[in-house]
């Protein structure tokens, strides 16, 4: 005889199979499903995809289970592996940031565009507004369903160093900077004179320890998540770019889904995306002065100098990306270039 379905047997079930299963319901599930993605499992990113999967259980009475796989899984190839899973269809949830999902939908590059965002919130209010939409069009071509509210929060990007603080552009000569796939990240920071290197995110500890890269730029919080902080001496509050990490699904097995968890699952993207927003804020905003205790050096930077070095990459950009993606990102942003 089943079981009759309960929340507190989706909580002891999901407890008694380890942090990343959602909920293993008594009864049988009609949809299984894989949620991934880059962050660390005690992340901010984690915790919301953790709790939004449960309470999707929860509310389509167990006809859904989802498996969350923090890092990706471990897969060797990261991010660029699990996008292409997730466009095959062997994944059916993604979170990822535009610059990556740029390498196959050049306009989701707009959402790192160096110095174009003063804020996380501001960004937030693009890419929920007619950029994202946009964003979201031209990613259904190329096999991405894009959330209407879809932008988890990375925050705003710092540079975390191993022998010198950045004050200038000239600082950044010959210095070896992790950043992640995507061709706007390797021209801003080759537009400064730096050495760009790409490595997954839980690859950049061992990147630093081995002096493969002197540097790497990433919000306050991946240096908690991964960290970071044992290895790298200064942070150049430098604010260069915004990045978040877009929730996505494969648009065949979306489309095959009944509307009422179709539904279900939209109001909870929404919520927890928002809910995560705030999570990631405050952390970011908190680690500052626990990083000062552990002997970590941090300096503000003046922009202006940096933005000099940047005019042929807006040029650049703003071909690539087209008129209509350059004139919604200014539209919020203001001119750019």
């Amino acid at each position: 005889m089943p079981r009759k379905w309960t929340r507190r047997s989706v909580l002891s079930g999901a407890a008694a199979a380890g942090a990343t299963l959602i909920v293993r319901p008594a009864l049988a599930a009609e949809y299984r499903f894989s949620q991934y993605h880059n962050q660390a499992a005690g992340g901010t990113l984690h915790k919301n995809l953790t709790a939004m999967w449960e309470a999707v259980a929860w509310e389509t009475n167990g006809r859904v289970e989802t498996t969350v796989y923090a890092e990706n899984n471990k897969l060797p190839g990261g991010d660029p592996d699990a996008l292409k899973m997730l466009i095959a269809g062997e994944i059916q949830f993604f979170t990822l940031m535009g610059g990556i999902i740029g390498t196959v939908v050049p306009v989701a590059e707009a959402q790192q565009l160096p110095f174009a965002f003063k804020s996380a919130a501001e960004a937030h209010k693009a890419i929920d507004g007619p950029l994202g939409k946009y964003i979201g069009e031209e990613m259904a071509a190329k096999g991405m369903h894009l959330f209407a509210v879809a932008g988890f929060d990375n925050g705003m990007r710092q540079v975390a160093s191993i022998s010198r603080a950045i004050t200038a552009p000239q600082d950044f000569a010959g210095m070896k900077i992790r950043v992640p796939p995507g061709q706007m990240m390797l021209d801003t920071f080759g537009a400064f004179g730096a050495q760009p290197v790409t490595t997954p995110a839980n690859q950049i500890y061992d990147a630093l320890k081995t002096g493969r890269v002197d540097a790497q730029e990433n919000p306050l919080a991946i240096l908690q998540g991964f960290k970071l902080y044992e290895l790298v001496k200064y942070v150049s509050l430098t604010n260069h770019m915004w990045s978040g990490f877009n929730a996505m699904a494969h648009p065949a097995t979306w489309k095959a889904l009944p509307d009422d968890i179709k539904g279900t699952i939209e109001r909870n993207v929404t919520k927890y995306v928002r809910q995560q927003r705030q999570d990631q804020a405050a952390l970011n905003a908190s680690l500052r002065d626990d990083f000062v205790k552990r002997g970590l050096v941090f300096n503000e930077v003046d922009q202006t100098a940096f933005r000099a070095k940047l005019p042929g990459v807006y040029a650049t950009w703003k071909e690539k990306l087209g008129s209509k993606c350059w004139s919604l990102v200014e539209a919020e942003v203001g001119k750019l270039g």
